[in-house]
């Protein structure tokens, strides 16, 4: 027996080399005894606390003891776990009643409702301060009138961000930073990053060197500084960023859309109405669930950590990351996974988090996480968490939804649409909305503008305007291979084995293969020659997968793997002359046929920054705004 993980782990040894008298049974009963007694699950944190009458570490601090004790240590520690706490309950009540969402988008009837054509407020109406701030700064600098709305105080964000250099310079290239702006906001670019999976138990042909990619994820951008100076352009380009607002409800117009909101300091409504309305309001947003009608996503990452600095050196070297590693196999139905980043100073960032199937009765928990973390963290890092001096604390739900197409999920109703984690698009290894958000601005910004300028705000046209990638969708079979399905037991070494048979073979492929894929850019072939000799190299792989995945997902994924060659081969033929006749053909068929052209122009778009190939197109930086109808 040995205990690693908050888990106790027992090997049954036979002496000898041949099969003893009913060992199949003994073992059977063995097994079913043992999961009856220590089930692969964990409770729910307490409901309906009232912090009137305690405080959330007193109410929390039975179920989650390391958790409330070391978030006391933390600055704005007991606002930080309240909003954990808050995550986790709207999370759950989203995934237990995955059929039932609230519906907060209302189409009103009746012209006399209409607000006056002479009072229209805004452009763009953004609720969600993180990633929106990002996308309305770009905007307001381009000349439109824009209002942020935050439910808390603006410009504090409870998640890191790493990035690679190339991928950072689309905020250049938009006019948002000056390259030397960007710098200041850079905290640390480390010289390597590694994977690396536990591979103790694994079979031989499922062991793995250490593999190295030293331009993924290097770049720490210091998250808060980024906000804020963000929330500084987009304030003086005339916009508005409303703090403590917690978004209610949105009605739609024929010319506009009209939101209400509540302030929750003065507890006082407020309302604005606007051109378009744009959800950033992340994985718990209602307007995501209400576009879904309640349809889950394929799956989530529950992910926890900190910021902190108190390592010993010769356990932790500045200039090196760990971009993926595990420490252990499956502990009680998740395989949890480290992510360590060097911050600005001495600051270090650590992540802990699992891939997860969606489920209602066990939608993945960030106060359990937490106290694994606590407890784990001395185990990963041979540290003493008395030591430690703690900085921040870092937690969220990162949502997966892969697309068979690029109409395959609602991200928009009429003059209204989704961004970033909202509308659920996420690498399947180790991207965030983040990633996805800032590789895709070129596109989502032109797309925009476009739409804007000719009023093209209609839930078709909006639905055009997403960061969908089928060379994205069709990898979604690695992240399920990386989830223990609820109320399964599979063999703890499973996981481990399967990730170091596929980062094992990375390793054999050229440096800007494997850097290609990691940032999102894998191509059709890349990717057949890979699955190809996963298969030769581990041909338990293709068991494993599918002992993991149901039928009707196979038949998806199968429906990926066509919509993605399909995508390839038009991609082939027409990458040489489409997507410059689109733009030469703009002066004259633009002012004709509109709607044609925005068609036209996200077609391009698919055809190239959809299969991984990509395209930059800068809007120009004074549009002549649509007036409203």
């Amino acid at each position: 027996m040995w205990s690693v993980h908050r888990t106790t782990y027992l090997k049954v040894f036979r002496w000898g080399d041949r099969s003893l008298p009913q060992e199949f049974t003994i073992l059977r009963h063995l097994r079913q005894q043992l999961r009856q007694a220590f089930p692969p699950a964990y409770p729910a944190p307490p409901q309906n606390i009232d912090l009137s009458q305690t405080s959330i570490f007193e109410a929390l601090g039975e179920q989650y003891p390391l958790t409330a004790q070391y978030f006391q240590k933390i600055p704005n520690g007991e606002a930080d776990l309240t909003r954990a706490y808050w995550w986790e309950q709207r999370w759950r009540e989203a995934s237990r009643n995955p059929q039932q969402p609230q519906q907060v988008v209302f189409q009103a009837a009746g012209s006399t409702l209409k607000p006056s054509a002479q009072n229209l407020d805004y452009d763009l109406i953004y609720v969600g301060g993180a990633l929106g701030v990002i996308h309305a700064a770009i905007m307001a600098q381009m000349g439109y009138r824009v209002l942020l709305v935050e439910r808390l105080a603006f410009g504090r964000m409870n998640r890191e961000w790493n990035i690679s250099r190339d991928e950072l310079q689309s905020l250049v290239q938009l006019g948002l930073f000056s390259p030397e702006e960007l710098e200041t906001l850079i905290g640390r670019e480390y010289t390597m990053g590694f994977h690396k999976f536990f591979d103790a138990n694994n079979p031989p042909q499922a062991k793995a060197p250490i593999l190295e990619t030293p331009t993924v994820l290097n770049i720490a951008v210091e998250s808060d500084r980024l906000l804020q100076r963000c929330g500084e352009k987009l304030k003086a380009a005339g916009g508005e960023i409303w703090e403590y607002t917690e978004f209610q409800r949105a009605e739609i117009y024929s010319d506009r859309v009209l939101l209400q909101a509540h302030h929750r300091q003065d507890n006082t409504p407020r309302q604005a109405t606007g051109r378009l309305l744009i959800d950033a309001m992340g994985t718990a947003s209602p307007i995501a669930w209400q576009m879904t009608q309640g349809r889950p996503f394929d799956s989530v990452c529950p992910t926890v950590g900190a910021v902190f600095q108190g390592l010993d050196p010769s356990v932790w070297d500045a200039r090196y990351g760990d971009v993926l590693y595990s420490s252990g196999d499956i502990s009680r139905g998740r395989q949890l996974i480290w992510e360590l980043f060097p911050t600005s100073g001495d600051d270090l960032t650590v992540y802990l988090f699992h891939y997860h199937q969606v489920h209602p009765d066990n939608p993945g928990s960030l106060l359990e996480m937490y106290e694994d973390f606590f407890t784990i963290l001395p185990e990963y890092r041979r540290c003493d968490l008395e030591q430690i001096t703690w900085k921040k604390a870092t937690f969220g739900y990162i949502p997966g939804y892969f697309n068979l197409s690029s109409g395959d999920r609602a991200v928009a109703f009429d003059r209204v649409m989704a961004i970033g984690d909202a509308a659920s698009l996420q690498s399947p290894l180790i991207f965030t909305g983040f990633g996805s958000l800032v590789r895709n601005l070129p596109r989502l910004t032109h797309l925009l503008h476009t739409a804007l300028r000719h009023d093209l705000l209609g839930a078709r046209h909006l639905q055009h305007i997403r960061a969908y990638q089928s060379n994205i969708a069709v990898t979604w079979l690695f992240s399920k291979g990386m989830m223990v399905p609820t109320g399964r037991i599979i063999a703890p070494e499973r996981i481990n084995a399967m990730l170091n048979t596929f980062f094992g073979i990375l390793g054999t492929e050229a440096p800007e293969v494997c850097d290609g894929f990691m940032k999102d850019r894998g191509d059709w072939i890349t990717f057949n020659r890979m699955a190809l000799k996963a298969a030769r190299i581990n041909p338990s792989l293709l068991a494993w997968i599918w002992d993991l995945i149901k039928p009707q997902e196979l038949l998806r994924w199968i429906g990926n793997y066509l919509v993605f060659s399909l995508l390839t081969l038009l991609s082939f033929l027409t990458i040489g002359w489409f997507p410059a006749w689109v733009q030469r053909s703009q002066s004259w068929l633009e002012p004709w046929l509109p709607g044609l052209w925005f068609w036209l122009l996200a077609q391009s778009y698919l055809l190239t920054d959809g299969v991984g190939r990509t395209q930059w197109r800068t809007p120009p930086p004074s549009p002549q705004l649509a007036s409203s109808p």
